[in-house]
């Protein structure tokens, strides 16, 4: 009876053992996917075209390339020619 109540015993022990094991790897793979998620949707976001250019032309000057220039697009916003003409119509105003 002694080696049985022993060997329930060890058994209790290593029970225990293994189920704090289980509980502690369960808490690494539940991290690890956070991590993981995080990783994915920083990789899915886009790279603003300003950064690109900025690598591409420090690439470009680091291997000796020189780039040309093929198309320049001039693109107008409306709140410079507003204030253009405000500052127009203001000095109209005052001569």
């Amino acid at each position: 009876m002694n080696t049985d109540n022993a060997s329930s015993a060890e058994l209790s022990q290593l029970l225990a053992r293994l189920s704090n094991q289980v509980e502690k790897l369960s808490r690494n793979v539940t991290k690890l996917e956070n991590e993981v998620a995080a990783l994915k949707q920083r990789s899915d976001e886009e790279i603003p075209e300003d950064v690109l250019i900025a690598i591409s032309a420090a690439v470009s000057a680091y291997m000796g390339n020189r780039g040309t220039v093929r198309a320049v697009h001039f693109l107008r916003h409306r709140s410079w020619s507003q204030q253009g003409r405000q500052a127009v119509q203001h000095k109209a105003k005052w001569q």
